[in-house]
């Protein structure tokens, strides 16, 4: 060990990382060549690798850089300058379910600060931990483009929307048991590891995944027809204070433009999601 000047201890230099154990490395080798094939320039392929390698241990390891490096003519700091700018890349050990709490501006305000703190006493961990079991990360995220819904929790990127404190502790409690647990839209819930060959590009083999997409809810789709130059219909706004006029109907899809609601589609007593095809 070499000591500085100024008494500051320098270490080691870091030992080059270990290399995959030959099965393994064979079995990626095929993969990452079937995913360079779909490229015209190969350093192109470095995202979907990244995630290949990210599904073989759950996060990038110093090893799976090396790997993407190597397949890919590349030094090791090239691929580190991008696994550590995304976010999707994890660079610890993480759980088999990644769950993501919105606290961007409007589903902070209508719950998701409130939501994100609940687990974090719930889970007894904090934002980017694992629980003891290895089941579960918690993590703070930003906007996931899902602000009719809000407030929005995602696990393994599938949506979970209009959530409530005590719906999101019974999703965690339902991901640690092993229960089933559906996302309000999208397909069925898979691991991360599982999750992260699918966004590496493999197809994904699971009966009935890829037909349980789901379609936009009707808030979004409201906004699509605006968008389009539809017209709304028409909208008696009564003064502040006063009573509503007596021939309103109340709206009938509530969305997080409107006061905060305590549904959930987790709560069977208060569903919520999809009720209209896209494109209506």
């Amino acid at each position: 060990m070499t000591t500085t000047p100024e008494g500051v201890s320098l270490g080691m230099p870091q030992l080059p990382a270990p290399d995959y154990p030959a099965d393994v490395r064979a079995r990626l080798e095929a993969d990452a060549r079937e995913i360079i094939a779909r490229y015209p320039d190969s350093r192109s392929a470095l995202l979907p690798l990244l995630h290949l390698v990210q599904s073989q241990e759950g996060h990038v390891t110093r090893t799976g850089q090396r790997f993407c490096a190597e397949v890919l003519g590349l030094t090791t700091a090239e691929v580190t300058a991008v696994a550590t700018f995304y976010s999707m890349y994890r660079r610890k050990p993480s759980g088999d379910y990644q769950v993501g709490v919105c606290t961007n501006t409007l589903c902070a305000v209508m719950g998701g600060d409130a939501i994100f703190e609940a687990l974090q006493d719930h889970l007894g961990v904090g934002n980017g931990e694992t629980t003891g079991d290895g089941k579960v990360t918690l993590e703070h995220i930003e906007c996931n483009a899902a602000c009719d819904f809000a407030p929005v929790v995602m696990v393994n990127w599938e949506f979970f929307d209009n959530q409530t404190v005590d719906s999101a502790k019974r999703l965690v409690d339902d991901l640690r048991e092993g229960a089933d647990v559906e996302p309000t839209r999208g397909a069925r819930l898979c691991t991360f590891k599982d999750t992260a060959r699918i966004l590496a590009g493999f197809p994904d083999e699971r009966e009935g995944a890829v037909e349980g997409g789901g379609s936009a809810g009707h808030a979004s789709l409201v906004g699509l027809r605006l968008a389009k130059g539809e017209s709304a219909p028409a909208r008696v706004v009564h003064p502040r204070g006063g009573g509503a006029p007596q021939n309103q109907r109340p709206a009938e899809h509530p969305s997080s433009h409107d006061a905060p609601q305590d549904t959930s589609a987790s709560d069977p007593s208060h569903p919520a999601g999809p009720v209209a095809e896209e494109g209506e």
